[in-house]
């Protein structure tokens, strides 16, 4: 069975986090680090990745940043999609050489072990033909996935609303989808689930559905907290 460091870092800076997934995915790509996974939330953020269009956000950067949202333009795959406090957002920077070099699967493996933990919660979550991502209580959206690929190295990842204020998806069409189809773990349990949990569940069933060992990944003092 292979080691997978995993971290809860916390509340991070969406450009911080960007800028250490590049540096682990040249540690990993070298073998200086094993199989990870990173578990964050970022302040209010609008990333727009490789098949935005322009009509999937509905305001320009200046508005946005004005009304307090961050704004980036990435290399994941997918259209636009937001960040913020209360999504459990996780970043694995895995070897796919090891794994079949399989990048579809990989995306439906992450998308089983998503739909594993919200079981946990007495969730039933599901997939839809023809697009990416988990739902929930029929045409729900409640995490979405958006991976970038170099050297068979994985970065970018997935991000499950669980507490996440639903009314940011207003200002954007997330993956070109009307906002409204957008929901969280709050909004269907009629509670607030506990996001460290949330965490623990979704690890141990990426460690599952991956047969990997979880080990603990040590942090440098500028990733312990957010900024």
């Amino acid at each position: 069975m292979s080691q997978l460091a995993f971290r809860h870092a916390g509340l991070l800076n969406y450009a911080q986090a960007w800028s250490w997934q590049r540096s682990l995915r040249e540690q990993r790509q070298s073998d200086k680090l094993p199989d990870l996974l990173l578990h964050l939330e970022h302040p209010p953020t609008f990333t727009l990745g490789r098949s935005s269009r322009p009509e999937h956000l509905k305001h320009d950067a200046t508005t946005l940043g004005g009304l307090g949202f961050d704004l980036h333009e990435v290399e994941r795959g997918g259209s636009v999609t937001y960040h913020g406090p209360g999504q459990l957002v996780g970043y694995p920077i895995m070897d796919l050489r090891p794994r079949g070099r399989d990048v579809h699967r990989f995306i439906r493996q992450l998308e089983e072990a998503m739909i594993g933990a919200l079981g946990d919660f007495g969730l039933e979550g599901h997939t839809r033909e023809g697009w990416t991502g988990v739902w929930v209580n029929g045409d729900r959206k409640i995490a979405s996935i958006g991976i970038h690929v170099r050297h068979w190295i994985t970065m970018h990842g997935f991000a499950l609303n669980v507490l996440t204020d639903l009314s940011h998806f207003s200002f954007i069409n997330p993956c070109g989808l009307d906002s409204g189809v957008m929901t969280s773990m709050a909004e269907q349990l009629g509670n607030e689930p506990d996001m460290d949990e949330v965490s623990t569940h979704v690890s141990q069933q990426f460690a599952a559905v991956f047969d990997c060992q979880l080990t603990a990944l040590e942090l440098g003092p500028a990733f312990s907290t957010g900024t």
